[in-house]
């Protein structure tokens, strides 16, 4: 696969892309594709859904882009993604807690808090472990991190078996990959929460192409590793861990985007992040059009199409790396 020159052809279409994404969004069907009738309510209704539906992708994928667009510069690893470190396991566990708890219920902000708040702690406990097994060395961090989430998901595992009856079906659901968002309040708290996380990564685009180059290289370059690294990898957590929230696990979105991108020429984050969140956001569009209408009138969960997508590409990057270790 050649490196494309980033040309001014590349940006138009990389602009034009989520509202393609989106377009097919608003007219995929599990009946087939089309508007529906916006004379009835219940027209009306429907394309309220998919209209719903459509932001919820977006915003998941964007912020599931952008999380892993920064942790590849961080841990040096084109393979890095939000569940390297623990940090989807540890949000999944938060947020099922929240839905067998029924806190769910009370508020927009409830799912993304309890995600977070376990996101931040399964990151904490990482980088605890990993500093004790030797330093926060990119490889440490990775094999903490791959620990730390099995242990997570063992412990989700442990709740879905003590459930029962509703709780239980509506966890299963959401661990399959799903946007079906309840309500546009949680959307909004969501976006609210993923725009933060991505300005935050974009005022430190400088550090992240510091950190690309090794963090020996970003020190002599003048750059604050203690202050930076915690605002990176907690605003990394943040867009993770509200991506959780809402849309349940849902792999590669965070691995294949920065990657393609970065194949294209854009290595600079200044750049890199908000194409990031474009394409990211465009792609589970994408992906969820295609879970909605490749087997009527059953729907396929979102996460089954990007990590049938993604896998071929993970296999491919981890032989290409080990090619090019080879080489050197």
């Amino acid at each position: 696969m050649k490196r494309i020159s980033a040309g001014h052809w590349t940006l138009p279409l990389l602009l034009l892309l989520p509202v393609l994404a989106l377009g097919l969004g608003l007219l995929a069907g599990g009946a087939g594709w089309g508007l529906p009738d916006l004379s009835t309510p219940t027209g009306r209704a429907i394309l309220e859904l998919r209209l719903c539906r459509a932001a919820t992708g977006f915003t998941v994928g964007a912020a599931l882009a952008c999380a892993g667009c920064a942790l590849q510069a961080v841990l040096r690893n084109p393979l890095a993604e939000p569940y390297v470190l623990g940090v989807s396991s540890g949000g999944a566990l938060g947020a099922a807690l929240v839905i067998a708890g029924g806190a769910s219920l009370l508020t927009p902000l409830a799912l993304p808090a309890g995600a977070f708040g376990a996101a931040a702690l399964a990151l904490l406990l990482t980088c605890a472990l990993a500093q004790r097994a030797g330093g926060c060395a990119p490889n440490t961090l990775i094999l903490t991190g791959v620990v730390v989430g099995s242990m997570l998901s063992s412990l989700l595992m442990l709740l879905i078996s003590l459930l029962r009856d509703r709780a239980l079906h509506a966890i299963t659901w959401w661990l399959l990959g799903n946007l079906q968002a309840t309500s546009w309040p949680l959307i909004a708290t969501v976006a609210g929460l993923a725009g933060a996380a991505l300005l935050a990564l974009c005022w430190e685009a400088r550090t992240l192409d510091a950190l690309a180059l090794g963090r020996e290289a970003a020190f002599h370059l003048g750059v604050r590793t203690r202050l930076s690294l915690p605002l990176i990898l907690g605003a990394a957590t943040l867009a993770a861990a509200a991506a959780v929230s809402i849309s349940g696990i849902i792999g590669f979105v965070g691995l294949i985007t920065p990657h393609v991108l970065r194949r294209m020429g854009y290595t600079s984050h200044r750049r890199l992040l908000p194409l990031a969140a474009l394409t990211g956001g465009a792609f589970l569009v994408l992906c969820d059009t295609l879970a909605r209408t490749a087997a009527p009138p059953h729907e396929v969960p979102v996460g089954v199409i990007t990590s049938l997508t993604g896998g071929p590409f993970f296999l491919w990057l981890m032989l290409r790396q080990a090619r090019m270790e080879e080489r050197a």
